[in-house]
């Protein structure tokens, strides 16, 4: 395996975890053409093929799989030594990764970052709001807020503070004109879409609406609450959301939604990092549970 460049291991540990070529170069922003020009120049200096092309995608060769093992083991390594770097710098300055949902990036963590950007004008933020839970190991994101404790090994965390939600619907809409009738006959409702059928709230407001209709579904809580505010129906929605449409009322159901902890989380081998500490700071001094 001489010749090999670390470039092209890292492009091939991106097409076997997603499978395609496009996947992979939309993750690495990079083209097609591109992906598939490295992986094989990879294959040529292996001297063996790494994947086999099917309809569905890319599955490794046998020796495909021998690669990917040595590759892990090449990029973990990598990675730990980049993360203690960037842990050693005593800077105000560079980049920061933040992930978060949608909705809470666009109406709680946008206004932080901006009172962040004043403060610290040479520090760089970037704002990921991903369904995906981004890998803090491989620097996917320097600091992530998720509605589940981290179980990556290596993360430091925190619970940060309590969501509350409740149930609304648009102010002199059908939905808030009238008591909310019993297990939400007639009721239109909107809530999330099938692929999250089994969070707490979409399991109460069928359990506690079981004859009301969805009109409206969608994995993006901002547009619910759009549609909500709009008047098409009644949805289940946190408060701090809630209250940046201010045309919503809170409905008064039989019992209320669940709420959820939010968890606040970093690698270790950034603790250091003195941009990282000042976020962590005001954020924690701002949404922090006592």
């Amino acid at each position: 395996m001489n010749g090999i460049a670390w470039d092209d291991l890292r492009i091939f540990l991106a097409i076997a975890r997603v499978g395609s070529l496009g996947g992979a170069g939309r993750q690495l922003g990079l083209s097609q053409p591109t992906m598939g020009r490295r992986l094989r120049a990879l294959e040529q200096a292996v001297g063996r093929p790494l994947v086999h092309r099917g309809p569905a995608g890319f599955t490794l060769s046998e020796d495909g799989e021998q690669v990917l093992a040595h590759a892990e083991r090449m990029e973990e390594e990598a990675l730990a030594f980049e993360r203690r770097l960037a842990g050693r710098s005593s800077a105000l300055q560079g980049r920061l990764r933040v992930a978060s949902s949608d909705w809470f990036g666009l109406h709680v963590l946008t206004p932080l970052c901006a009172q962040f950007a004043r403060q610290h004008p040479l520090v760089q933020v970037e704002l990921l709001t991903d369904a995906r839970l981004l890998t803090l190991a491989r620097r996917e994101a320097d600091l992530a807020f998720r509605i589940r404790p981290f179980d990556e090994p290596g993360v430091v965390q925190r619970r940060l503070l309590r969501l509350d939600y409740g149930l609304y619907a648009a102010a002199g809409s059908p939905a808030a004109a009238a008591p909310l009738p019993e297990r939400g006959t007639g009721l239109a409702v909107i809530t999330l879409d099938g692929a999250y059928r089994d969070f707490p709230d979409a399991q109460w407001l069928r359990a506690t609406l079981p004859e009301a209709h969805t009109v409206f579904a969608s994995n993006n809580r901002d547009a619910q609450a759009r549609m909500c505010s709009a008047g098409l129906g009644a949805a289940v929605l946190p408060e701090r959301l809630a209250a940046a449409y201010p045309g919503l009322q809170r409905l008064q159901p039989p019992t209320e939604p669940p709420g959820r902890d939010l968890w606040m989380g970093y690698h270790e081998d950034l603790r250091p990092t003195a941009r990282l500490q000042a976020l962590v700071q005001l954020v924690v001094q701002t949404l922090g549970a006592p």
